[in-house]
Order: structure tokens, then C-alpha cells, then sequence
């Protein structure tokens, strides 16, 4: 762990958030040469920076197994998220500091945590040196995003376009995060997205709302209609034609820790008629992401001649999410009021993602986790989408896609004070390095 420290210290000072025009594309490059240099010395002997479709660079590399061994793919990815005001911060943003037992510092869970925790298992059953070819009783392959803060999507291109970097019978995705410090938990479902962004036109011009106000028909009044119809009272997601009455069956998120963790103020509800985990991991969700209309400041007495609004919807496994786009748009065409002119453009679509709940993998990785924290593995779900975990799972179908890491709610990822809690690269790390070893007494 004092070598990790050191690794996950050096990783926090490169600035590598993928956006040049933040910080400088030689800090996402300088991260690059440094993983090349950290995995090259455990024994990755073709560790290589590869280019994608976004600019980003992808690191591949692989050790070979004893012969006939199966292949264990490890990913992560080494780009962060800006620092969201750097005044915001308790401690230096780029510095690696220690308080109160968890280390600060952005990305020191999201996502060079994850890195660390596969360092350290590796470094545990190197020995000491570099792992030599054939050494371990598993293939190992990594794979590293450069842009997933981003999401450049160059990623996914690359992975279809060079499926030999990726392919593998056991696929880690370490880019999550246990439900609390010191309680082991896989994420097996992931919802997919199917944004819309929907403009309306009655008018025109603006005009006087004096004059015209009452029998012209206001843009912005028909848009706040249509939008209210897609969530009933309860606050239930309500799309014609879309089931929003799906059940959970993994870890139990309680009401009290999620207005905590969502910062819900006193006396504000919250809704749905199901329970927290249901509405997050397992129903679709509609929520307004922006509205163009004449601001507050500035506006005038004038009937708003046009109006429009992008929606994010999140689509649940076990739906599609281009058939979920096509309800989206049907329900918001129907429910424009008097006649009003509607365009609606598809944006982002996204499919739902689920992992593996079975098979040699799951259950040794299970295995592996219980062992190293002494108690029993929860499921849970995650409301946002990961479109590599869905392009790997159509890429190769065979696979056991599962996800976990350090990003536990305290870790505040993409937030100011982002940090991690040390003890869950620790249990990560003794639980991979143990799953590395045993999986293919279980695999057969």
C-alpha cells in the first residue's frame, strides 16, 4: 500500500482531463507514458498508446497465460473530470493529500483509483519483479479510455474496429463503486439514454402580449403543457406505451441516505411510487435538461413565438432504447396542444446494460470479494449509462462483463473534494489478485 500511495500520487498530478481547451493534450499525453512505463515494468511487454476516432489514446497490452489458460480483460480509464472551481476545493486539486484517512485529489477514485487497484493485485502476484509469459494461471489484457469523461466515444470505435485488444472470457470493468466503504458490491444493470430535443412554433414573431395575449397561441405555454405529461402526480415517468412499473431485487437503497447523498432539501418530496432503488436502477426516467425561451431578465410583454426543450430519457435493461425514442416522440407529437407546429431531433441513444449475475467468473469474483472483506456481496444498480459496457457485450456475447472499483458515494466523483477511501483499493486489490489466481480452477 505506501507503493500505491506513490502510484495513485503520481497519477493525481497529471492534469488529464481530455479537453484542450482546459489543460494542455501533453497532460493526458504525459498520463499515457506513464502507464505505459508502470504496466511495461510488470511484465506488459507490448503495452501500447493507440490513437481513436476521437483523438483520445487507448493503452492496450497483455501477458500471456500458462497454455490453454482463459483471458481476464481489465479496464479503466486514465482521463478526469475538470476540477469545477478550483476555490472549491479543501486541498490542492492536483496534489494527493491525506485527511481524516482518505486521500483527495482529482481522480484519486474516478477513475486512477481503479488503475491503482489493478497495480496492486498485479504487483501482489508479480512477486516482487516483472510477471513473466505463462507465470499466471490467466491471460491478463488491459484496456485504458482516454476520453470517457468526455464521452468521445473513441472507445467503442476501437474496440469494434480492433476486437483482439479486448477480447476476453472475463471482462473487469472497474469504473464503479461498492454502495458504502467496506461493503462489497457488484453493478449489474445500467440504464441506457435516449435524448430528444423538441421545439414547438405558433407565431411568427413575438407579439404584444396586450394586444394578442388570449387567443394567440403561446409557444412556450403549449412546450410547458407537453412536458408536464410526461410524469403523472406521483411523479411516476408517464410515456405512452412505456412500462415504468419494473421491480428490483438487489441492495435496498434507503430513503434517508439517498436525500443525503442527493442533497434533497428539507420538506421537498421525492417521487415516484416506487421504491429509491426501483426508480433509479430499474424504471425509465424523464428528466428536462434545458429549455430555450426568453429569460426572466431581459424578457418582454410578448407572446413567446417559439420555445424548446432537450430531454434526457433513461431507459431501464430489458428495454430498447430506440424503441423508447420512438414512444418519446409519439407521446410529445400527441400531446401538443392546438395544433402547434412540432419538430422533434433525435440525439443520443444509448442501450441499457446488464451484467453478469452467474457463471465461473461471477462466482469467483463473488468468491474473491467476500473473501477479502469478510462479508457477503450486494447488487446494485446505477442509473447512468456506460456505452462501452454494451458495445463489449454485443461485441462479444460470450463474456463475463461485470463492474465494481473504489467510487463509493463518499468518494464525491466528479465533484469538488473528490477522494478515496485507501482501504478500498486495499480489498479491491487483495480480491482481484485472488480472482486472478483461483478463476480458472473455477472456469475448468
Amino acid at each position: 500500500m505506501p507503493q500505491t500511495r506513490g502510484d495513485l500520487a503520481e497519477m493525481v498530478a497529471f492534469r488529464s482531463v481530455f479537453d484542450a481547451a482546459q489543460f494542455p493534450v501533453s497532460e493526458c499525453d504525459g498520463m499515457v507514458d506513464w502507464l505505459l512505463a508502470a504496466f511495461g515494468e510488470l511484465g506488459f511487454a507490448d503495452a501500447a498508446a493507440h490513437v481513436t476516432a476521437d483523438g483520445s489514446k487507448a493503452v492496450t497490452g497483455s501477458i500471456a497465460g500458462a497454455e490453454g489458460a482463459p483471458t481476464v480483460l481489465l479496464y479503466f480509464h486514465h482521463d478526469v473530470q475538470p476540477p469545477l472551481g478550483e476555490d472549491e476545493w479543501d486541498s490542492p486539486v492536483w496534489e494527493l493529500t491525506e485527511r481524516d484517512g482518505r486521500w483527495y485529489g482529482r481522480g484519486a477514485a474516478d477513475c486512477k483509483g481503479n488503475i491503482a487497484v489493478h497495480l496492486t493485485a498485479l504487483r501482489a502476484l508479480a512477486g516482487g519483479g516483472a510477471i513473466a509469459p505463462g507465470q499466471l494461471p490467466v491471460t491478463v489484457k488491459i484496456l485504458g479510455e482516454g476520453s470517457e469523461e468526455q464521452g468521445g466515444g473513441g472507445i467503442e470505435d476501437f474496440v469494434v474496429n480492433h476486437p483482439e485488444f479486448a477480447a476476453a472470457d472475463v471482462i473487469l470493468i472497474c469504473d464503479s463503486g461498492n454502495f458504502a466503504v467496506g461493503r462489497p458490491t457488484l453493478t449489474t444493470s445500467l440504464r441506457g439514454v435516449a435524448n430528444v430535443v423538441v421545439s414547438v412554433e405558433t407565431l411568427g414573431s413575438a407579439m404584444h402580449s396586450g394586444m394578442y395575449g388570449g387567443a394567440a397561441p403561446d409557444a412556450l405555454a403549449a412546450l410547458i403543457a407537453m412536458l408536464a405529461t410526461l410524469r403523472n402526480a406521483d411523479g411516476d415517468t408517464t410515456i405512452d406505451g412505456l412500462d415504468s412499473g419494473q421491480s428490483w431485487s438487489g441492495v435496498d437503497y434507503p430513503e434517508e441516505a439517498f436525500r443525503a447523498d442527493a442533497k434533497v432539501l428539507d420538506g421537498v418530496r421525492l417521487v415516484g411510487s416506487g421504491s429509491v432503488a426501483e426508480m433509479l436502477w430499474a424504471r425509465p426516467a424523464v428528466t428536462v435538461l434545458g429549455i430555450d425561451c426568453p429569460p426572466v431578465v431581459g424578457s418582454s410583454a410578448s407572446v413567446v413565438p417559439h420555445a424548446r426543450a432537450r430531454i434526457n430519457l433513461r431507459v431501464p435493461p430489458g428495454m430498447d432504447a430506440t424503441e423508447a425514442q420512438d414512444l418519446l416522440i409519439a407521446h410529445l407529437t400527441a400531446a401538443a396542444p392546438w395544433g402547434v407546429h412540432v419538430s422533434i431531433e433525435r440525439e443520443a441513444v444509448g442501450s441499457p446494460f446488464s451484467g453478469a449475475t452467474s457463471g465461473p467468473g461471477h462466482d469467483t469474483l463473488v468468491d474473491a470479494l467476500s473473501a477479502s472483506y469478510g462479508v457477503q456481496v450486494s447488487r446494485q444498480g446505477q442509473g447512468g449509462s456506460i456505452p462501452l459496457c454494451s458495445v463489449l457485450a454485443e461485441t462479444f456475447p460470450d463474456a463475463e462483463i461485470m463492474l465494481l472499483g473504489v467510487e463509493e458515494p463518499a468518494c464525491l466523483i466528479h465533484a469538488p473534494n473528490e477522494s478515496v477511501d485507501p482501504s478500498e483499493i486495499e480489498h479491491l486489490a487483495l480480491a482481484e489478485a485472488v480472482f486472478l489466481t483461483e478463476y480458472p480452477n473455477r472456469k475448468g
